[in-house]
């Protein structure tokens, strides 16, 4: 008696996503837009299990897959953690979206330098971690994406220390992309503008949001899903853009 495997390289499996900072803001935006798209998504969180519970609850309720997974994403050993408990839920790893970060502004002048090293221990640091994980588990086919800012660009005021650990996260990303020759990964970075998020919105007043608003020539801020379907691009379809810093801005100068 004999067995016929099926080794048609088209046969397609459910691809799957693991999404940090997946909890809220962006991050949920983006586990919603590819859970739409039929992606298993490990949803990560730093501190706040039970948003990411909810968010995990949405998905499933939509018909999707979900896991919560938690950890620093500085920390290697609780990452290394967190892939582990995706690949053993749904078998490998496909898209990895590091949309974790802080952002504390302040004038380079009068920065508090244990800010400077707590701001860049997650953005760059964790950026770091994230990618090396990624680059040795994502599947052949596979797309890494990390979060850099409009900011890089515009160079406004008080921005300066944040600026420097997203300028950190595109040279991580573009040179991980050509490391990344021959195995048919793509590693991008999306660079949002100003976007409607507790992140952005954090200690700005009305009148600030109003000018940061008007600075778009689309007239308004950004949302959450804006930016997810640009995550949704990388991950999906754009199997020729690589090694690229995506500006998702509305025009942003």
């Amino acid at each position: 008696m004999s067995t016929t495997i099926d080794t048609d390289p088209t046969a397609q499996t459910q691809r799957v996503a693991l999404v940090t900072g997946g909890s809220g803001g962006i991050g949920r935006a983006v586990v919603e837009r590819l859970a739409a798209d039929g992606i298993a998504v490990g949803v990560h969180y730093a501190g706040n299990k039970a948003k990411a519970a909810e968010t995990v609850a949405a998905v499933i309720g939509n018909g999707g897959r979900a896991i919560a997974v938690g950890g620093d994403v500085a920390d290697e050993q609780a990452m290394s953690a967190a892939f582990d408990a995706v690949e053993a839920e749904f078998g490998g790893i496909d898209i990895v979206v590091n949309t974790a970060g802080i952002m504390i502004l302040s004038p380079i002048s009068t920065l508090n330098l244990d800010d400077l090293d707590r701001m860049h221990r997650t953005n760059v640091r964790g950026t770091f971690v994230v990618s090396q994980q990624a680059a040795r588990r994502v599947r052949n086919g596979g797309a890494i994406i990390n979060f850099s800012t409009s900011v890089t660009r515009t160079q406004f005021p008080t921005y300066g220390a944040y600026v420097a650990s997203k300028a950190a996260v595109e040279s991580i990303t573009l040179i991980l992309a050509r490391e990344l020759r021959g195995k048919d990964i793509t590693v991008n970075a999306v660079a949002p503008g100003p976007t409607a998020t507790a992140l952005f919105l954090d200690g700005k007043d009305e009148a600030t949001i109003a000018t940061l608003s008007k600075a778009v020539p689309l007239e308004r801020l950004g949302q959450p899903d804006d930016i997810a379907e640009t995550v949704a691009f990388l991950a999906g379809p754009a199997r020729w853009v690589n090694g690229q810093v995506i500006f998702t801005n509305g025009g942003l100068a």
